[in-house]
């Protein structure tokens, strides 16, 4: 019988456990849907696009002169990555508020995303209350919840996404319409919605390997306390990585990126040790000496650790870099949890705190 690739992968490296968990991974009968989102991410972005296209949309009469997103966790981390991916081109500043307060310089020419994907999100809801209040041009991305009814209430520009899911599985859909939000205003150009038609199929064409990788790396990180590392322009898909290990895997995580962290992080290194697995994102679109820095940094952590772990983002545009590294580190997370034979889906202590703080007044 032929063997597929996956199969000559586990043999190359003679992992057996990593063998049962392909036959669990990859398995039908799939024993929760997360990996059922995590493997629709292609699908995510075709829908995501339709629905940015065609949602309704009223023009703003005034000049936009800022943009502020505002959201947490799984609804907030899309507008950090589309602020790095987008700094060479927004024509005003861009910043993200994952907080109960705005800045003081929000006015009637702050363009304001609010991202909730149930809606409902305390910390969102409070900003965009004060946002208001300022005059700013709001937009809102949800499933519904209260944020839809203040949109519908107000008039706002909203795009209205599927509703149901864990918010962390459902970033398509947030990350995409930012770009349509974005291009809708006249802050960028279609150039990045015509890149953004081409993902999809992209990323069903590297699939495969991107298993195969993400199985190596969950590997690495396997009782372990995995490190992202990458380039600045990329430390929104390292902060995604980090969110998905602390959900689906339930692991603590931490990130840092070039060139910052050899200005501090690797000195810290002298309290190192074998219970840390430093993973790098390399991509095209680094600067030339930040690669360089973690070449030369690589050589100082592995006096402290012999786990040292590297992959490279692939793709022709940085959005499609993005996209890749994202979908990997979300695989990563998932074969994580089948290592640790744990719920990738359950998030109790969410909810527990959610409960609690609900009964706080004010």
């Amino acid at each position: 019988m032929k063997r597929t690739k996956f199969e000559r992968f586990f043999e190359a490296n003679n992992e057996i456990r990593l063998r049962n968990v392909y036959r669990l991974a990859f398995k039908e009968d799939s024993y929760n849907s997360m990996k059922e989102l995590i493997a629709n991410l292609a699908n995510q972005i075709r829908e995501a696009r339709e629905i940015g296209a065609s949602a309704p949309f009223k023009s703003a009469d005034r000049q936009i002169n800022a943009v502020l997103v505002c959201g947490l966790g799984g609804s907030g981390i899309g507008g950090r990555i589309i602020g790095l991916l987008l700094k060479n081109d927004l024509p005003v500043p861009f910043l993200c508020v994952n907080d109960y307060e705005m800045p003081a310089w929000v006015n009637e020419n702050t363009l304001v995303i609010a991202s909730s994907y149930s809606g409902n999100t305390e910390e969102t809801l409070s900003v965009i209350k004060f946002c208001q209040e300022r005059g700013a041009e709001i937009a809102v991305i949800t499933s519904g919840g209260e944020l839809k009814e203040r949109a519908d209430a107000n008039s706002w520009n909203k795009f209205i996404v599927p509703g149901g899911e864990q918010p962390r599985a459902m970033l398509a859909y947030s990350l995409v319409q930012q770009l349509y939000i974005l291009e809708r205003y006249g802050l960028i150009s279609s150039e990045m919605l015509d890149d953004l038609a081409k993902t999809p199929d992209f990323i069903e064409s590297q699939e495969e390997t991107i298993r195969e990788e993400a199985m190596r790396i969950a590997q690495g990180f396997h009782k372990k306390r995995p490190l992202i590392y990458a380039g600045n322009d990329f430390e929104g898909v390292a902060v995604r990585w980090r969110q998905q290990i602390n959900e689906n895997a339930k692991e603590l995580c931490w990130h840092h990126v070039f060139p910052e962290l050899t200005h501090n992080e690797l000195v810290g290194w002298a309290g190192g040790s074998e219970h840390q697995a430093p993973l790098f994102l390399f991509s095209s679109f680094n600067h030339p000496r930040i690669n360089r820095r973690w070449e030369i940094s690589k050589g100082v952590i592995k006096k402290y650790t012999n786990t040292i772990l590297e992959t490279s983002a692939i793709g022709e545009t940085k959005l499609a870099q993005n996209f890749y590294l994202i979908h990997l580190g979300d695989w990563v997370s998932y074969f994580m949890s089948e290592l640790k034979n744990i719920d990738p889906v359950e998030v109790d202590v969410i909810g527990y705190l959610k409960a609690e703080m609900a009964k706080m007044k004010g």
